[in-house]
């Protein structure tokens, strides 16, 4: 029973860790104006923000494959892009992880991913993980809404429900949107985003 009790505490100091280790980064902030970047896709081709050409914004969302709230996230993440890729807001998902150190997360293992889910969105490895540091990316998932100009409009989490998708009351990633379709500022602009901390060397 004792080793049961101490397990369980160790389970929930390792989520409670992983979820508290929010700080943003010293990347973007709402109204910059991100740089674009041209990583690798699952399919080997490269992919940039300006392979879209008639964009009119993007969803950017830091991700992987071993993280578990990242995985919870896996069909809503879908479920955004086939709601809004045919109106102009592509999602693109960037594994910024080290395969040195999450061997789960290594290319091989993205492709394998993508295929079981059926990803029909860009799945990109941030090999050099240069990119999630310029957007100060700290989690996965991390979310940045750009708009067509790629001015940051949003950044934080996809919902206010990382556990249960059936408990959502808030959409922060379609409100963003719906907000950018109107000419509108999102609000909010920023929330907490929870999930993994990215895995780098570099940390």
């Amino acid at each position: 029973m004792r080793q049961i009790t101490i397990l369980s505490f160790l389970l929930i100091s390792f989520f409670s860790l992983e979820i508290l280790a929010t700080d943003p980064g010293d990347g973007y902030k709402v109204g910059d104006i991100a740089t674009d970047f041209s990583l690798k896709n699952i399919d080997g081709e490269m992919v940039s923000l300006s392979d879209f050409e008639s964009a009119e914004g993007y969803i950017v969302i830091f991700t992987c494959n071993t993280c578990p709230w990242a995985v919870k996230y896996e069909d809503r993440i879908i479920d955004l892009h086939k709601k809004f890729s045919n109106d102009g807001f592509p999602v693109i998902a960037i594994n910024p992880n080290d395969p040195s150190i999450k061997p789960g997360d290594s290319f091989s293992e993205m492709k394998v991913r993508a295929s079981e889910k059926g990803f029909e969105f860009p799945y990109v490895f941030d090999e050099k993980q240069e990119v999630f540091p310029a957007y100060g990316a700290t989690k996965t998932p991390h979310v940045y809404v750009l708009d067509k100009e790629r001015m940051v409009k949003y950044i934080g989490a996809i919902d206010d429900s990382p556990r249960d998708p059936e408990s959502v009351s808030i959409n922060y990633i379609e409100n963003a949107v719906e907000s950018i379709r109107m000419g509108k500022t999102p609000d909010p602009a920023t929330t907490k985003a929870i999930g993994c901390s990215i895995k780098s060397k570099k940390a």
